[in-house]
């Protein structure tokens, strides 16, 4: 179903029991798509099994012995004249 944006706001608490009993109610602003409300039950199944940022962070591409080596012995001053 679609909501105005007045009208979802008025009676959000409807809209909220339409998503969890009926599924995604649609909230439009001078006629156009802007949000969807879904239920949790609904916003879980989407994101079942997709992996977080942490994942993704975690998941980057393994450093080879010569990179990990690099970057274990550089030096630590800075590579550039740091005036304070």
């Amino acid at each position: 179903m679609e909501w105005q944006l007045q009208d979802a706001k008025n009676q959000f608490s409807k809209v909220v029991q339409k998503a969890r009993h009926e599924g995604p109610q649609i909230v439009t602003l001078r006629g156009e798509r802007t949000a969807i409300v879904l239920s949790a039950r609904d916003y879980d199944a989407l994101r079942a099994g997709r992996p977080t940022l942490v994942d993704d962070l975690l998941g980057g591409p393994v450093w080879d012995d010569e990179l990990a080596d690099a970057v274990e012995t550089r030096t630590n001053t800075p590579s550039r004249d740091v005036a304070l």
